[in-house]
């Protein structure tokens, strides 16, 4: 609707002759013509009144964006100066430092610096103290989990286990290299409480004083000539870190690719990470391997390629190895002054890798799983991807006590004193690792006799079994499995395709009888793959071509 507005003049209050104020109203003229004119009683009232009236004209709460234009402008302007500042000051500091004129912390500088160190650490150990005694449980959480030292004819090793159950480390000192004036020589294993105040104790081991480890049922301490003993009395493991020792001796046992890496490929990886945060994925580490060439690091999703040059991949060639949970490497750098070589083992794409620093008469052994929240114990099922071999009750008495004595075998020793095949021995072996009573060593080759406890681990510490694979046993069991193709692949093993509960599969399994690759429509293959364990129908087909190979 248009509305028609005509006035003359504006309203305005005027003074008049004799001082008298008038109030001019301009009426419009497009309506009919009105006209008042009268002397106003309560000027004050009428003020207010129409005051009010104004607010309510001009009142406006709909939404309006404030205008940030002039803030804009400013924070540019701001940006511009702290640039300039930035630039006068880098170039400033360059001309000192080319100068050789750089200023030296002050001895107040120092001292404050001091001061603040032992305050933090006060802080630290009366927090340590107070939670131990308020808060076990909580303490225990947030504390490393124990270590565990034995005593072995040539070495001595101390293994321990991240708190998120993720990463291993094993410590090998060759005793006759590192140890002199052994005195009563006790072989065995224990597990030991570990602290923070050890771990500080160990820092304060210099050349020039004379040191000594004592190692002894009451539990492990440091000695110095010019310190007192620091002992640590032992604790029960918790049943979750047992089960994950038994997957990672499970892991090790099985057959993988071994790159020898030079310390300036590992440095320049872990300098890479350390200076480059990821924003997106594929975050792996991605090993390029062919027969007589450098190995090639690719680091993802960068796509930056770290070659070693001093080293050379003897193998077949295969198709590139993803391995996760790369940041737990820079666990690695303080050792990399000391190493003179890496050697890297690799079971498959996305499953545990095993970093083993040479140093000399000592390496260290970092066992990492397929990614950082993939721990061993609630993680992917390593022993799924062994064979599904059974050994005798008979062999694995045998070999316990051979191992027992020997205390130390190969594969091919413990084999002959079986009077079995290769398959057997490792299947006997692997019991023995998932009882807790073995340790393989990756550098040496060799079976360890290991107990994590005084007896054999049963079912209960162990857990329960993967349901896919009591899944796959029940469906061998009835008879829902039909192995339709068999073939020879082209780099070796099986190709083998059947139907599975109605399911149609197909799996390699190498000349191991591990299941490298396979294919099926169910719903834990679509979601898992196997980063949690091979779905039951993959397994169940490897099963029957066993039974039907026997």
């Amino acid at each position: 609707m248009n509305v028609s507005l005509s006035y003359i003049g504006r309203s305005q209050l005027r003074l008049a002759s004799g001082g008298q104020r008038i109030l001019e109203l301009a009426p419009n003229l497009s309506r009919d013509r009105i006209a008042l004119d009268a002397a106003l009683k309560e000027p004050i009232r009428f003020r207010e009144a129409i005051s009010t009236l104004h607010d309510v004209v001009v009142n406006d709460l709909t939404f309006k964006p404030r205008d940030k234009s002039a803030h804009e402008q400013w924070k540019k302007q701001q940006a511009v100066r702290e640039r300039a500042i930035r630039e006068e000051a880098i170039r400033t500091a360059r001309v000192t430092v080319a100068a050789g004129l750089v200023p030296k912390p002050t001895a107040e500088m120092n001292q404050q610096h001091r001061l603040a160190l032992e305050r933090y650490w006060k802080s630290r150990s009366h927090l340590n103290v107070r939670l131990r005694e308020e808060n076990e449980m909580l303490w225990r959480r947030l504390m490393p989990y124990d270590p565990v030292i034995t005593v072995a004819d040539d070495v001595v090793f101390f293994e321990c286990f991240s708190s998120d159950e993720s990463s291993y480390g094993c410590l090998t000192i060759d005793r006759d290299a590192c140890f002199a004036n052994a005195q009563d020589a006790c072989l065995g294993t224990t597990n030991v409480d570990y602290s923070w105040e050890l771990y500080h104790n160990f820092q304060s081991m210099r050349t020039y004083r004379e040191m000594r480890f004592n190692i002894n049922p009451d539990g492990f301490s440091v000695q110095t000539s010019d310190r007192v003993d620091y002992r640590e009395e032992q604790i029960e493991l918790p049943e979750g870190w047992l089960r994950g020792f038994m997957q990672l001796q499970a892991a090790m046992a099985l057959p993988m690719k071994k790159v020898t890496l030079g310390v300036d490929a590992v440095y320049s990886l872990l300098a890479w990470l350390k200076r480059h945060r990821e924003k997106h994925g594929p975050r792996a580490i991605r090993f390029e391997l062919q027969d007589g060439k450098s190995p090639r690091l690719v680091l993802e999703p960068w796509n930056v390629a770290i070659e070693s040059p001093s080293t050379v991949y003897h193998g077949a060639a295969t198709q590139p190895v993803r391995i996760w949970g790369r940041r737990r490497l820079m666990s690695l750098a303080r050792l990399l002054p000391l190493a003179t070589q890496v050697d890297v083992y690799l079971p498959g794409t996305g499953l545990p890798s095993f970093w083993v620093v040479q140093m000399g008469n000592m390496r260290l052994t970092l066992g990492l799983s397929g990614w950082t929240t993939n721990d061993w114990t609630r993680g992917s099922t390593v022993q799924q991807l062994l064979p599904p071999t059974a050994p005798g009750l008979t062999q694995v008495a045998f070999a316990t006590e051979q191992l027992r004595q020997q205390r130390a075998m190969t594969l091919n020793r413990m084999c002959m004193d079986l009077k079995c095949s290769i398959d057997d021995a490792a299947s006997v072996m692997n019991q023995l690792t998932q009882r807790g009573q073995a340790i393989f060593d990756l550098d040496a080759g060799v079976f360890r006799w290991r107990q994590i406890l005084p007896m054999a681990l049963s079912d209960r510490e162990l857990g329960s079994p993967h349901p896919e694979l009591t899944a796959a046993q029940q469906i061998v069991a009835d008879r829902k499995v039909k192995v339709e193709t068999r073939q020879e692949a082209p780099l070796g093993g099986l190709i083998i395709t059947g139907k599975v509960e109605n399911q149609s599969c197909e799996v390699l399994i190498d000349g191991d009888g591990i299941i490298r690759k396979g294919k099926c429509r169910c719903s834990w293959h679509f979601k898992f793959g196997v980063r949690n364990g091979h779905c039951r129908h993959l397994e169940a087909l490897r099963e029957c071509v066993r039974l039907f190979s026997e």
